[in-house]
């Protein structure tokens, strides 16, 4: 039986070291030898036969042999240790798709921003982020090989080629426009008719606001044709009331509580064999206005598009006088201002107020929409010219005029409502009345003893008012040089500020 030998001495000396009043003399390194030295080999002997991911660290950490149970060959499992299989593997995955692959939707569909409907829950997982369980590295993903990819190209092609070539270039639907809404609109210039349209085209609710006074007079006493939707006054469906008509505006005359009357579908003077009306009736003036919430109510006067509604109205609601100098006769005024939902030039309310920043610092109208990757101009009017002929207004064989006077400074307006087969018999300009004033103003101001006269009313926040200033005549003077509308004053003042 062998024995074993312990050398006592170096442990004595260790405490008397570590226990004696004076200080320690200096031992070197090598006369305390460690304590761990003879299991150096064997640790370093178990870490080289578990693999290269084992190293002497985790069997001085993780080797409890409480917790390994022995092997059929009465070895010891370190990975049935609790603690090591608790343990898990970290990795990070990206939970944001590559980015050509979220920006292939937009790059695709040159979508402008407002134009898509929004989320019902805005907090929802986006579409773009793939499940994470399915997340791979590209580098781990073996290539496909030759085979692999020629059926990959070969079911493509037949995909492609079952696509008849009709499905390919669908038509768009025809349009289709319906007044879901008629009523009475006291305004400062007179009243007026205010209808709400819907389409097949868009969610936006676009509106048309029909000057017509004569409506509120008798049956067969106006000289002219009435100005009246006919999808607004069609029979929607056999089983509704009269009460249902005249709640959705479908009515003829005042209404009241004592005059309630549904009209008839046609209403009869929409069936007149004389649309054109007496001789001499000019044809009714329309304007087709874009919506401008900052200039329209907010009074911004960065533009003249809250100025431009309020003079349409105006002067569509002037009195016409018809017959001969001896024995004239006055009608009131009669038109329609069709009001389209398409903010900014068609680019958006957002993209409208970036525009404003570049405009502020030294870029027209047209070079910030050009800047923000649309066009100078986006608007459209095939809405515009559905909703004349669902008035009677502008077209051949219309119920109420078979031409129109268009109230617009800009030619391609003209010209795109000439395309949706409206016929356009004069076009009248809009001079801004800052221009028209300019003059006044300075006698006004050079003579301190004239009493200021009271500002008109009207439908904007700018009211009767002229809209002015260094903003507006930068805008005005884009839109000659730039877009080609024709103003006929001059911009002597406004070329030498600018």
């Amino acid at each position: 039986m062998s024995t074993c030998t312990v050398d006592v001495t170096l442990d004595t000396a260790l405490l008397d070291i570590l226990a004696g009043p004076a200080a320690p003399t200096r031992i070197s390194k090598s006369s305390l030898p460690r304590r761990d030295t003879a299991l150096d080999p064997l640790l370093i002997a178990a870490a080289a036969a578990s693999g290269p991911h084992v190293t002497r660290n985790h069997y001085h950490h993780d080797f409890l042999p409480g917790y390994t149970l022995p092997n059929g060959d009465n070895t010891r499992d370190i990975a049935t240790s609790p603690r090591a299989s608790e343990r898990k593997r970290l990795a990070y995955v990206s939970r944001q798709a590559p980015r050509r692959q979220r920006l292939q939707g937009s790059l695709a569909d040159e979508g402008k921003e407002n134009d898509q409907p929004r989320d019902a829950d805005p907090l929802r997982s986006a579409d773009n982020l793939p499940p994470a369980s399915k997340k791979r590295r590209p580098s781990l993903a073996p290539p496909p090989t030759a085979i692999e990819s020629k059926v990959k190209l070969k079911s493509q092609a037949q995909a492609a080629s079952d696509v008849s070539p009709s499905s390919k270039s669908l038509p768009p639907p025809r349009l289709e426009v319906k007044c879901m809404a008629r009523t009475r609109i006291p305004t400062p210039h007179g009243p007026a008719f205010l209808h709400l349209y819907h389409n097949n085209r868009d969610n936006k609710e676009h509106l048309a606001i029909v000057v017509d006074p004569a409506q509120f007079e008798d049956a067969g006493n106006s000289p002219a044709p009435a100005i009246r939707s006919r999808s607004l006054d069609s029979i929607w469906d056999e089983s509704e009331t009269e009460m249902d008509r005249i709640i959705r505006g479908a009515y003829v005359g005042r209404l009241s509580g004592i005059h309630q009357q549904a009209s008839a579908s046609p209403v009869p003077s929409q069936s007149s064999s004389d649309p054109s009306g007496p001789e001499g009736l000019p044809a009714p003036l329309i304007r087709i206005h874009s919506e401008c919430f900052t200039g329209e109510t907010i009074g911004s006067m960065r533009c003249d598009c809250g100025e431009q509604l309020d003079e349409a109205i105006r002067q569509i609601s002037q009195p016409i006088t018809l017959g001969s100098t001896s024995s004239p006769r006055t009608i009131p005024g009669r038109g329609a201002v069709i009001y389209l939902r398409q903010e900014g030039r068609g680019i958006g309310l957002l993209s409208k107020i970036r525009a404003y920043n570049l405009q502020d610092m030294g870029h027209d109208t047209v070079t910030a929409n050009l800047m923000l990757g649309h066009k100078a101009d986006e608007r459209g009017y095939e809405i515009a010219g559905a909703i004349l002929r669902d008035l009677g207004l502008g077209f051949e064989g219309a119920s109420c005029s078979e031409g129109v006077r268009i109230l617009t400074n800009n030619p391609d307006k003209v010209e795109a409502l000439k395309k949706e087969g409206i016929q356009i018999a004069d076009r009248v300009p809009m001079i801004p009345r800052s221009w028209q004033n300019r003059a006044e103003k300075s006698e006004i101001q050079g003579d301190a003893g004239t009493e200021r006269m009271p500002e008109p009313a009207g439908v904007t926040l700018i009211g009767g008012k002229a809209v002015h200033g260094d903003d507006l005549d930068k805008y005005l003077r884009t839109k000659v040089l730039r877009m080609g509308h024709m103003l006929p004053l001059w911009l002597g003042d406004v070329t030498e500020q600018l």
